[in-house]
């Protein structure tokens, strides 16, 4: 059974290395998934100018086009970030650091693949139905993202302290549920 008075305050039987680990693996997790999706799109993106209908795009569309493609490259290099932090630090007794370093970066991707999402329809939409419709296309989709990357999370992190904040607040982590807003701060990442 989790110990809640554990020195970590995670409500899990760990060692403060244990928790750093652990966080970093999660990490990494992430960083996988943020990378298919922006191969996907930079894939997508470089098919574009070997079609027939690429040499039509308007001046805006091509440079829409082109800032996506340094997008895209900008945001890959991101997401390789932590493993060259890491190469860097390594055996450094550094986790620490490269543990906060790395939820950094794991957000500055996030948002380069929200933008690239949204600038990328936005050239798709502009092309095949026009420049008002690719506009709104990506203005709602910004929203949309907007609402999803950084409202909803920060509105379950609110919720979640003021459960906390109740007097008799019960420990999630005793029914299996997960504690990461309090263990996140316990830890240096948020």
């Amino acid at each position: 059974m989790p110990d809640p008075g554990h020195p970590n305050g995670s409500g899990r039987n760990e060692t403060a290395e244990e928790t750093l680990d652990r966080n970093w693996m999660e990490l990494l997790q992430e960083l996988r998934v943020l990378q298919t999706g922006v191969q996907i799109l930079a894939g997508f993106l470089l098919t574009l100018p070997f079609q027939a209908r690429f040499e039509t795009l308007t001046d805006f569309q091509t440079t829409l086009y082109l800032s996506l493609v340094v997008l895209a490259a900008l945001t890959t290099a991101t997401i390789l970030l932590p493993v060259s932090v890491h190469r860097r630090l390594f055996r450094q007794r550094l986790k620490a650091t490269l543990v906060s370093s790395a939820d950094s970066i794991a957000k500055v991707s996030l948002a380069g693949v929200a933008l690239l999402s949204v600038g990328t329809s936005t050239l798709v939409f502009d092309v095949t139905a026009g420049h008002t419709a690719g506009l709104v296309a990506g203005g709602v989709l910004f929203v949309v993202l907007a609402v999803m990357l950084v409202f909803v999370p920060a509105r379950l992190r609110r919720k979640a302290r003021e459960s906390d904040a109740l007097p008799g607040a019960r420990d999630d982590n005793q029914d299996g549920g997960d504690n990461s807003a309090r263990e996140d701060n316990q830890d240096g990442r948020e």
